[in-house]
């Protein structure tokens, strides 16, 4: 049974991929940092569900991207080898503030949780996965993976930028060891995240007209995102390695679509 290891499960994107990689029959172990409630009612929906022979419960564990001793906690717990490592965990423009008020500690928060934690994580599961074969995908954003936004922090762009080249740079590594990367950039996914950044302070008719703005003219819900990841950890997407691929419903190939209708 192969492990998957998914940070950030307990809400949008990652919990839709705790969802998927359970119901396919992996063994699944997820992260939260202030999700422990949710992690533990999604533990508990996917358990009373009907299991398949061999089934194991979903584990959840702590861990503080910020913190590389929690890292290092993280990884005493998680005994078996990662076949699959999602980097899914990230702090925004907006959720940042809620952490501090200082304009330098954002901006380091920032870079360390988005960028320098998922590199740490891969090295953990790195030694293991160059003996197994394993696949590794790096969550970014549009912003900054694929383009930019002004209405965003700079280093919010910039780490979301860091991740895309570190899957370029980690792919051209591993050329000739058994281990894919990838990167998927979303782009205005129904998430607590895109909602504290960008939609939770408009009103109902201003929620409206910005949604109206973008292309497709809706949001993106995030098992939608959840399916793209799942199908690059299929050995038909061996083909794809080093890919930063843009899922953003055509923002990013048209980010002024925000601003000119």
């Amino acid at each position: 049974m192969k492990h998957v290891l998914i940070t950030g499960g307990s809400s949008g994107i990652g919990l839709e991929l705790v969802r998927i990689f359970y119901k396919d029959g992996f063994k699944v172990s997820f992260t939260y940092r202030s999700g422990q409630k949710a992690a533990n009612e999604l533990i508990d929906e996917l358990s009373a569900e009907p299991q398949q022979p061999n089934t194991i419960k979903p584990e959840a564990f702590f861990w503080d991207a910020a913190d590389k001793k929690s890292l290092d906690e993280l990884f005493n717990q998680i005994t078996a080898p990662v076949d699959i490592l999602i980097n899914n965990a990230g702090l925004g423009t907006a959720t940042v503030k809620k952490i501090t008020t200082d304009e330098y500690e954002q901006d380091r928060l920032l870079m360390q949780v988005n960028a320098v934690s998922p590199l740490w994580l891969i090295r953990k599961v790195l030694p293991a996965m160059k003996e197994r074969s394993g696949t590794i995908v790096n969550v970014s954003s549009v912003g900054g993976g694929i383009t930019q936004f002004p209405n965003f922090t700079t280093a919010d762009g910039m780490s979301k930028s860091a991740v895309a080249f570190m899957t370029r740079q980690l792919a051209a590594e591993f050329s000739f060891d058994p281990v894919n990367v990838f990167a998927v950039c979303p782009g205005a996914v129904e998430t607590p995240m895109f909602g504290a950044s960008t939609l939770d302070h408009l009103s109902a008719d201003d929620r409206k007209n910005l949604i109206n703005r973008l292309p497709g003219q809706r949001l993106i819900e995030p098992s939608e995102i959840a399916v793209i990841i799942r199908w690059l950890c299929r050995p038909e997407a061996v083909s794809m390695r080093g890919a930063v691929i843009d899922a953003s419903l055509g923002l990013g190939s048209n980010p002024g679509a925000l601003f000119t209708k």
